[in-house]
């Protein structure tokens, strides 16, 4: 369930979820901000850590694009890991990234320097079971299904422990295409925004695991 202060961390948890979203987008609204890394990540990571002294609940954290290169990536995570904070996802787009449901262009980034993102962030981990989250933004942006599943593999040899792919249809066609191709290589973790009208079990039965 997603939350955005101590307040909110506090209700999912007493709500009876197993776990914490982060959302960039409802941090950033809390502060009266558009989702376009407006916000800084020192004031993100404030944020967060006062959600971690209000729940016990293990936290996934919308990092955005990582707030720059592969160094952001890096010192972003041991500060996450020192919080207590349970994982990251990071997008490959470009920062300032864009809300991915917006108006606009949506620039991605070259896949090899996105690997090297995701490897500085798990080389600087100082917990074990911290997660890093790859999230894929390729169908957002109108590329093909192999584009996706391209993307996905790369990240998956770079270290991520897990993918999230995202699209902006209506249906979740797409989505459980992906799935079906990628054979859960890596955990997969959807954001059903716009296609929330498909039964949860049709996810649960594609192998989806969150």
């Amino acid at each position: 369930m997603e939350a955005h202060n101590g307040l909110s961390a506090k209700v999912v948890e007493e709500a009876g979820f197993r776990g914490i979203w982060a959302s960039g987008l409802s941090i950033s609204a809390g502060l009266g901000l558009r989702d376009n890394n407006e916000a800084s990540w020192t004031q993100v990571l404030e944020t967060l850590e006062f959600m971690a002294d209000a729940s016990s609940l293990p936290i996934l954290v919308d990092g955005d694009t990582g707030y720059g290169n592969f160094n952001n990536v890096r010192r972003l995570v041991k500060k996450l890991c020192e919080r207590g904070i349970a994982g990251v996802c990071i997008e490959d787009k470009l920062f300032p990234k864009t809300n991915s449901l917006g108006e606009g262009v949506q620039l991605l980034a070259d896949v090899d320097e996105f690997c090297g993102r995701i490897k500085a962030g798990k080389d600087s981990q100082p917990d074990p079971d911290f997660v890093l989250v790859a999230r894929i933004e390729a169908l957002i942006v109108g590329l093909p299904l192999a584009e996706a599943l391209r993307r996905a593999e790369a990240y998956r040899e770079a270290g991520a422990d897990a993918i999230l792919i995202h699209s902006r249809q209506r249906s979740a066609s797409e989505i459980l295409a992906f799935a079906e191709r990628w054979e859960n290589r890596l955990p997969v973790i959807i954001v059903p925004t716009t296609y929330y009208a498909t039964p949860t079990a049709a996810f649960r039965e594609a192998g989806i695991s969150t």
